[in-house]
């Protein structure tokens, strides 16, 4: 029987205490070598929250360790050298259409999105919601060019 656990961990910081150590323990899995094992996989992530999966084969002891993109707002706010995104747009950040298109390529694995374009379309619209420029402009001026 398999088990999965997920948790959001801040790249390549993970630690055998609480919540991380005592599921993994649960499970019968030696805390460190797991704990390693995900440092490796989300180191470079550093600085950002991202979601791990840790499926484990309750019989055999086997597990695998799975790491999703961290949160679109994550890399944006990385992206951007800031500490959160603003809520008014009155003193707004401005980042690259460049930075925009290497975290839709981040994203593109993990998104709904058909195409590249959707997946830099979907990245756009965080950028309004968080009140930041591209290229010094409002996005949905990147937006209305696509469609």
């Amino acid at each position: 029987m398999k088990v999965k656990v997920k948790l959001i961990i801040e790249g390549g910081k993970a630690t055998p205490a609480p919540p991380l150590g005592p599921k993994i323990t649960q499970l019968g899995l030696k805390s460190p070598e797991v704990v390693k094992k995900i440092n490796d996989a989300t180191k470079d992530y550093e600085g950002l929250k991202v979601p791990v999966e840790i499926e484990v084969d309750k019989q055999t002891k086997e597990y695998s360790v799975k790491v999703y993109s961290p949160p679109t707002s994550q890399l944006l706010i990385k992206a951007a050298k800031l500490e959160k995104g603003f809520g008014d747009r009155k003193e707004s950040a401005s980042i690259s259409f460049d930075m925009v298109k290497d975290i839709a390529k981040q994203k593109l694995p993990n998104s709904l999105a058909k195409t590249e374009q959707g997946v830099i379309n979907e990245i756009l619209g965080s950028c309004v919601s968080m009140g930041l420029k591209v290229d010094g402009k409002d996005p949905r001026e990147f937006i209305k060019k696509q469609g």
